[in-house]
């Protein structure tokens, strides 16, 4: 039954291109890139036990350096290997980063990952060779093989036209496809039992031989590497990055997506990611239709949609926190296990009859 739903799932969003309109797969896109990011955080805060407010530095070390690796200033290399190259960029800024992160934990490490996301949005704007400064960069579209996802080709497949959108939706359900089984056989591998125990306790990981220093920098290196991948897809997505994106408010997002979803779950992040990545752009479309929201470009003094959906969200955590601190995955998993579980049986003892119906022998006087 398990392999029918997936298949099933796998069915439904390779036939979507054919059905939706351009804003719906952008929401898509945008949602995919959101749940790679959030399944490296999720790796690193929810199984590792490690709190991270950098994530949006990694995410930049991804785009920018995609669009510096295949664009012009820079050295022009092919996009597919631009692509790689800035994934293993960011792991290489995490593998620097990953010494402080394998000796200060807790908030501390916060604060210290804190500073990552100001220094990177520092270099960004003053950067102006390589990142173009406020205005950013525009993003070199990807080619595989010849075949390119912009939409300079024209292509028509069973009479509905593939843009530049229809082309991506398929690139990033494969990317993402990767990273929900390579995240699962990670969690579910020695590597996993491993971050559980350094979670839950580091002394007993350390005394059951587990390296502790060596594996929080490997969970950093890991995380850093998914958020360098989601940087990719965000820039192929936006076709333009700027500075501004990537600031503290992205990384606060991400927080909000692992903790809203579930720590510790790949299907938990990819939920959560989803929530928050989609809410405004909805809140946005249908702001003319939402009573106490604004339209965008209007200045009446009403809420705007993007902070409209920020309260809301901010309340799903509140609340998720009080009544499923586990996340939704964890509350769909309840309500499953007491559907799936039998009725309780009847605990009274039912009268059994006499074993023999033989009369007590009399005492011997």
């Amino acid at each position: 039954m398990r392999l029918g739903r997936t298949l099933a799932a796998v069915t439904v969003l390779c036939a979507l291109p054919f059905y939706l309109d351009a804003f719906w797969l952008r929401v898509g896109l945008f949602s995919m890139a959101a749940a790679v990011g959030a399944v490296g955080l999720g790796l690193l805060s929810g199984t590792a036990g490690q709190l991270s407010l950098g994530h949006a530095f990694f995410l930049a070390v991804g785009a920018y350096g995609y669009v510096w690796l295949a664009g012009e200033p820079g050295p022009g290399l092919p996009t597919a290997v631009a692509a790689v190259l800035a994934v293993l960029l960011a792991g290489a800024a995490g593998g620097l980063f990953s010494p402080v992160a394998g000796r200060v934990r807790g908030i501390y490490l916060g604060v210290v990952t804190l500073a990552l996301v100001f220094l990177g949005h520092h270099f960004l704007l003053t950067a102006d060779s390589v990142t173009g400064g406020f205005n950013g960069r525009s993003v070199p579209p990807l080619e595989l093989g010849g075949f390119s996802f912009s939409t300079d080709l024209r292509l028509t497949l069973l009479g509905v036209p593939f843009g530049a959108e229809e082309r991506l939706w398929y690139l990033g359900l494969a990317l993402f496809a990767v990273t929900w089984f390579t995240a699962r056989g990670l969690l579910r591998g020695r590597p996993g039992r491993a971050l559980v125990a350094l979670r839950d306790s580091e002394t007993a990981a350390a005394v059951m031989g587990v390296d502790v220093s060596r594996y929080r920098s490997a969970a950093f290196v890991v995380s850093s590497m998914y958020a360098g991948l989601a940087g990719v897809m965000l820039a192929l997505s936006f076709r333009r990055v700027v500075p501004d994106y990537f600031g503290l408010v992205l990384s606060v997002d991400y927080l909000a997506m692992i903790v809203i979803g579930g720590l510790g779950s790949v299907t938990g992040a990819t939920a959560g990611a989803v929530f928050v990545t989609a809410l405004p752009l909805l809140m946005t479309r249908y702001a003319d239709q939402l009573p106490l929201v604004a339209a965008p470009g209007t200045t009446d003094g009403t809420v705007g949609p993007a902070e409209a959906a920020r309260y809301l969200y901010g309340a799903a955590i509140v609340l998720i926190l009080l009544f499923a601190p586990d996340g939704l995955h964890g509350l769909v998993r309840r309500l499953r296990s007491r559907r799936a579980a039998p009725p309780p049986a009847n605990t009274a003892s039912p009268s059994l009859p006499p074993t023999s119906a033989a009369r007590a022998k009399e005492p011997t006087p």
